[in-house]
């Protein structure tokens, strides 16, 4: 390509001259400030998987900058959830995505994001049961004794919560407890992301599921 300006090179191609420009200067860390962001979805698949093996092979410490949460839990081994300036987590992927320390960080990670709704945190002969004050009916939601004992006190007992649930975690079942009526499914070939309306909220509940036929 060293014949042609640089007006002539492609998105991708301009990415991966700038990539080897500073590899060959041999920097102790890389700064890249969302070097995807202009390429197109099928080109950005491909350059993750080139920068994470570069990554692998060059054996030195790369920070990252991106808004795209799929590039920062497939190519991050540590991640630092910012807002406003101010570091919300800093952790492995894995750990982000089941054990966010806050609000933000919960509803940040994850396609769709996660379900949030009120409830009360109520004990039933030692069963920890959330009660969803938000829907009409109020169903309840029995946790594990495993999830029982994750509680840090028992002074959120009695108390409203935010309780959060992410759309893959949610079951479509004819007798499931929540009463629903599905609004859209979105209909993306290996899963169907369905936005249901449940008496009572304001805004729809999101279900991601795996495709098995036509919902609606």
């Amino acid at each position: 390509l060293l014949s042609r300006k640089p007006k002539a090179l492609s998105g991708g191609q301009r990415q991966r001259v700038a990539l080897g420009r500073a590899i060959v200067r041999e920097p102790k860390v890389f700064l890249l400030d969302e070097p995807l962001s202009n390429l197109d979805a099928k080109l950005r698949v491909q350059m993750r998987s080139e920068i994470t093996k570069l990554h692998e092979k060059l054996k030195t410490t790369f920070i990252y900058v991106t808004h795209d949460q799929t590039e920062a839990m497939t190519m991050g081994t540590r991640i630092v959830v910012m807002k406003d300036g101010f570091i919300q987590q800093v952790d492995s992927p894995v750990a982000l995505f089941e054990e966010p320390a806050n609000l933000f960080v919960a509803t940040f990670l994850g396609s769709p994001q996660m379900n949030i709704l009120s409830a009360k945190l109520e004990l039933e002969k030692n069963k920890m049961i959330a009660i969803l004050t938000d829907c009409a009916s109020n169903p309840k939601v029995e946790f594990s004794d495993t999830q029982r004992k994750q509680i840090i006190n028992d002074s959120y007992f009695g108390k409203e919560v935010k309780f959060g649930i992410r759309p893959e975690a949610i079951t479509v079942d004819p007798k499931g407890q929540i009463d629903a009526v599905i609004d859209v499914a979105e209909q993306l070939g290996d899963e169907t992301i369905l936005y249901c309306a449940v008496e009572g909220l304001k805004q729809n509940i999101v279900v991601k599921t795996p495709f098995k036929g036509r919902v609606v």
